[in-house]
């Protein structure tokens, strides 16, 4: 009989990290070793266990119907380990660990978290700033906020705010733009990483596409928005990239016409995963919080005109 003391618990993480990110390089990296350590390791542990688990192929490792079967609970028991694990940690139950990416932190977050501190002193926060995407159910993560769809896998998403899109610019050019077709005249800021395209800004308003000059690009939407704010031309941009600019005056949306993407900005927690007061704490307040930036929009952007088909940002 099998005994579990004869199975290495290192093969059996790397079996399962293999399983669970499809190859031995991304399973390497995650690991910090080589492919070749990786490989190693599954080999000693399908000897031990006198079963194979991955099918080589020219395309790489892919687990076998035995193999399916035994990483998926690998998985769940590795979970629960990391969960163990988390009790000895005396700074878990008061601190709220949250993945965000930078834009959205800085732009946003930030500058609301005072907020949040003086509601809840007793909760200590921690920002994690990457656009990497973190596996909630194996991390210290104890929730993240993405844009996307809200179909991530192993994960429960709630939506905090339908992403719409919206030029913006400084009042200076805001006072030259008395029309759509005066975009022809305006230099576009573009930010090269981005999803949003203006084609779907001008299906929006019903308006054939009008080509801006092309201004400045940046790999950044917070230099994009500098450089909107200091007056080197138009972008469009998302509520939660301008809000704040658009309530106290640095920028304007001259159109008072948004386009919906598609997207959401979602808070997103690992599936399963219990509930916990801070985590319940932050959902209350970071929906309050919405709420309180659509409103302040709404009131200090102009709307297009009633019937006209278009969407007023908001």
């Amino acid at each position: 009989m099998l005994n579990l003391n004869n199975v290495h618990l290192n093969g059996l993480r790397a079996v399962e990290v293999v399983a669970r990110r499809g190859s031995l390089l991304k399973a390497a990296e995650e690991l910090g070793v080589s492919p070749s350590a990786v490989s190693q390791q599954i080999n000693r542990t399908e000897k031990q266990l006198g079963r194979t688990l991955f099918e080589r192929t020219p395309t790489g490792l892919v687990p076998t119907e035995f193999g399916l079967a035994f990483t998926t609970r690998l998985s769940a028991g590795f979970r629960e380990l990391a969960q163990a694990v988390s009790l000895a940690d005396d700074r878990t139950p008061n601190t709220l660990i949250v993945s965000v990416a930078p834009a959205f932190a800085s732009r946003w977050l930030v500058p609301r978290l005072s907020r949040f501190f003086v509601r809840y002193p007793e909760i200590l926060v921690r920002i994690d700033a990457s656009t990497r995407i973190v596996d909630l159910g194996r991390s210290d993560v104890d929730v993240a906020i993405r844009l996307g769809e809200g179909n991530w896998p192993g994960a429960r998403a709630e939506l905090l705010l339908p992403m719409e899109i919206f030029p913006v610019c400084s009042p200076h050019i805001a006072g030259k733009l008395k029309s759509i077709d005066d975009l022809a005249r305006s230099w576009v800021i573009t930010d090269e990483n981005s999803m949003i395209s203006w084609e779907d800004w001008f299906e929006a308003a019903g308006v054939a596409p009008v080509m801006p000059q092309q201004g400045v690009s940046y790999t950044d939407p917070i230099l994009c928005l500098e450089s909107v704010i200091a007056g080197h031309g138009i972008m469009l941009a998302w509520q939660f990239l301008a809000a704040d600019a658009l309530a106290d005056g640095r920028l304007v949306a001259p159109f008072g016409i948004s386009a919906r993407t598609g997207f959401g900005h979602y808070l997103v927690t690992a599936e399963g995963q219990r509930s916990s007061r801070k985590v319940d704490c932050f959902r209350s307040w970071i929906n309050e919080e919405v709420k309180t930036t659509v409103a302040n929009m709404h009131a200090a952007t102009p709307h297009a005109a009633p019937g006209d088909g278009v969407h007023p940002t908001r």
